[in-house]
C-alpha cells in the first residue's frame, strides 16, 4: 500500500516545488535538491507528513471531533467539495470569512438566517414581498450560501483544520492557532512550515497532487468514523442489563444487591430439622 501511495504521489507531480528564487529557507529540511531552477521536494518527507496527518485525523474523528478542510485556490475547490461531501465533513472553498472560528457564534447566527431565507423561498417563493425586497433577499441568500454552504453542519468548533497553501489561508491558520486547534497543511517550498502543526510538503498548485492528498486524508476520516461507530456499539452492549431474561422471581427481594441462593433464604431455626428437634 505504501508503494502504491508513493507511486500516486510521484505521478501527480507532488515533488515539484516552486522556483528556487522564491523559496522559503524554512523549507530547507524538506527539499531534496534543485533541477532547472526548480526545487525538488523530498518525497520521503511528503509521505512522512501525510501518514502522520492521517493518523492524527483518524484519532480525532474517532474521538467524536470533526475536520474542516480549507482551500480557496481554484485548483482545490472542486476537489474539496467532492471529497469532503463524500465523507460528510466541513469545507470552505469560496472565501474564509474573518472570525469563522474566533467569532463562531455570529457565524452560526448567519447560518440560521440562511435557513430562514431558504424556508421562505421554499414556501411562497418571496411572493409576499415587493420586487425590490425580493431581489435583496435573494442576493443575500445567494451570497451566504456561496460562503457558508460547506460549514452548515458545523455546530461546534472542529477538532483540526486542513489547509491547502498556507500563504492563501494564513487568516484561517491564525484563528486556529489562537483557539488551540491543530492544523495540517499541504505546503509548497515558498510557504512557512512554522505556521502549521503537521506540514505535508508538496506541490499545492497541481490539482492532481491536491486530489491525492485530500483523498488520503478523507480515507483517514472514514476510518475514524468507523472506529467511532464501533466504540458506540461497544458502549451500548456494555450498558445493556445483564440477565434480562429473568432471575427466578427473586430479583425484587434484593434490588441492587447480590443474589442469594434459595437455600439461604430460610433461617436455620425455621428449617424442618430444627422444628422437629424442638418438638
Amino acid at each position: 500500500m505504501a508503494n502504491t501511495l508513493v507511486q500516486d504521489l510521484i505521478e501527480a507531480g507532488i515533488h515539484f516545488g516552486q522556483r528556487s528564487s522564491g523559496w522559503n529557507p524554512k523549507m530547507g529540511p524538506y527539499i531534496y535538491g534543485k533541477r532547472n531552477g526548480i526545487h525538488i521536494i523530498d518525497i520521503k518527507e511528503t509521505v512522512k507528513g501525510l501518514l502522520l496527518a492521517k493518523k492524527f485525523i483518524a484519532k480525532s474523528v474517532a474521538e467524536g471531533k470533526d475536520v474542516c478542510f480549507v482551500g480557496t485556490k481554484r485548483q482545490a475547490k472542486s476537489v474539496l467539495e467532492t471529497r469532503c461531501t463524500d465523507v460528510k465533513m466541513h469545507w470552505v472553498t469560496e472565501r474564509w470569512l474573518g472570525g469563522t472560528l474566533t467569532n463562531f457564534r455570529t457565524i452560526r447566527g448567519r447560518l440560521k438566517r440562511l435557513d430562514e431565507l431558504e424556508t421562505i423561498a421554499a414556501g411562497d417563493n418571496f411572493a409576499s414581498y415587493s420586487k425590490k425586497m425580493e431581489s435583496q433577499l435573494r442576493r443575500e441568500m445567494k451570497k451566504m450560501k456561496r460562503n457558508l454552504d460547506g460549514i452548515r453542519g458545523m455546530d461546534k468548533l472542529p477538532g483540526c483544520i486542513v489547509v491547502i497553501d498556507v500563504k492563501s489561508e494564513v487568516t484561517a491558520l491564525r484563528e486556529a492557532r489562537k483557539l488551540g486547534i491543530p492544523t495540517i497543511a499541504l505546503i509548497d517550498t515558498d510557504g512557512d512550515p512554522e505556521l502549521v502543526d503537521i506540514p505535508i510538503p508538496g506541490n499545492d498548485d497541481s490539482m492532481r497532487s491536491i486530489d491525492v492528498v485530500i483523498r488520503e486524508l478523507c480515507l483517514a476520516v472514514a476510518e475514524g468514523k468507523t472506529a467511532r461507530e464501533q466504540a458506540k456499539a461497544a458502549d451500548k452492549s456494555e450498558k445493556a442489563p445483564a440477565g434480562a431474561g429473568g432471575d427466578g422471581g427473586m430479583a425484587g427481594d434484593n434490588p441492587g444487591g447480590p443474589r442469594r441462593s434459595r437455600r439461604s433464604q430460610f433461617r436455620a431455626d425455621d428449617s424442618p430439622a430444627a422444628t422437629s428437634a424442638s418438638a
